[in-house]
């Protein structure tokens, strides 16, 4: 069994913050899940363009609102609290939050907890993911 607490995590290395977000990740690469579990906040003002190509993400907005954007529709969809989107075939996004947005999220695969977007919107695959943690030690 695992027991985490929101406000530790948030107040360790788990907590990721890049431009127009912060990540508590509470579940990680290195738990065995089989996916990551994050509350994130994406900030009010921000445009946020992703497009994770190495990993599915299902997102369900607590508090905030804003939009997202599907790419390749060009579809605008309203997000509030309730509203869940899933990105099921990677897709290109962006979300474009009103207030500070507070979601939670599952990846899969997993992430292994450092990762933020590259100039693609997405994270690297867990593979490149974990050379690059190695490399840097």
């Amino acid at each position: 069994m695992i027991i985490r607490n929101l406000k530790e995590v948030r107040a360790s290395e788990r907590n990721v913050k890049s431009d127009g977000w912060a990540s508590a990740r509470l579940l990680l690469k290195d738990d065995d899940m089989g996916f990551s579990f994050h509350l994130t906040t994406l900030f009010a003002g921000h445009e946020l363009k992703m497009h994770y190509q190495n990993h599915l993400e299902a997102v369900l907005v607590l508090k905030g609102t804003g939009t997202i954007e599907d790419l390749g529709t060009g579809e605008v969809h309203e997000l509030r609290p309730g509203i869940l989107y899933a990105l099921n075939e990677n897709d290109r996004h962006i979300v474009r939050p009103t207030t500070d947005i507070l979601t939670a999220c599952v990846f899969n695969p997993p992430v292994t907890g450092r990762e933020v977007h590259d100039e693609n919107g997405a994270y690297p695959a867990a593979e490149d993911a974990l050379e690059n943690a190695a490399m840097a030690s």
